[in-house]
């Protein structure tokens, strides 16, 4: 090898290794998870405009009626969800296919014809196949827990459209649950409270950051050789 391509060689790795290493340290980076949920994830009660003084002590700009419930009907309320979620389900497929083949071919004697030699001569060919196929999946999941959500709007016919997170710093992690859908009002409790199975469109994320979760994901290196590599 002479100078020249050497000192080629040994720039352009210089130049692998320093992306690779600025590769792997943007993969290091700890960033929160993207959410499925509906956006914004909280929000600010409207602030209510000052109304002239009017001498009274009934205030129509902010009222709450004596004997009104605290159950949430603004943007801004609170409303606390008990995750209830239970789900099951199981398939299983099957297939079976099978197909014979047989040919029988002759040359009878031949006379005054090229090849004639061939006469007497006989082939004979067969072919089997089978496809035997068998699939099957399940799953079951489980989901226990509460969480306090804010109404991020509200909707013309009275439904409250909440979104919250919940965040849990564990050691070198952090575990994020999250969960946004539409609530009926009707559906609420005393306790300002409502189960997950009763509000609709309901999307609830479970997902963590850190080390360990970085552990369980499969690397941008091994997924190209996944990808593109024939076996």
């Amino acid at each position: 090898m002479n100078a020249p391509f050497a000192g080629r060689f040994a720039r352009r790795t210089r130049w692998l290794l320093a992306g690779l290493a600025v590769l792997s340290g943007c993969a290091a980076i700890d960033t929160t998870p993207p959410a499925i949920v509906h956006q914004p994830m909280t929000a600010r009660p409207v602030p209510q405009s000052a109304a002239p003084a009017n001498g009274a002590i009934f205030q129509a700009s902010a009222v709450r009626p004596l004997f009104e419930d605290r159950r949430p009907r603004y943007v801004g309320d609170t409303l606390t969800i008990n995750l209830v979620e239970n789900t099951s389900a199981k398939k299983n497929t099957g297939a079976n296919a099978s197909r014979n083949t047989s040919s029988e071919v002759g040359i009878d004697s031949m006379t005054r014809l090229p090849l004639s030699g061939l006469a007497g001569l006989g082939l004979n060919a067969s072919g089997d196949q089978s496809l035997e196929a068998k699939g099957g999946a399940s799953a079951d999941n489980t989901f226990r827990g509460t969480i306090t959500v804010t109404v991020i709007d509200v909707y013309p016919n009275g439904n409250l459209l909440v979104s919250g997170e919940k965040q849990l710093a564990i050691n070198q992690g952090r575990e994020y649950i999250r969960f946004s859908g539409v609530v009926d009002p009707v559906t609420i409790s005393g306790k300002n409270t409502v189960d997950s199975t009763s509000v609709a469109d309901a999307r609830i994320e479970y997902v963590g950051s850190g080390y360990i979760d970085e552990a369980q994901k499969m690397g941008w290196l091994q997924r190209f050789f996944l990808n593109f590599l024939p076996f």
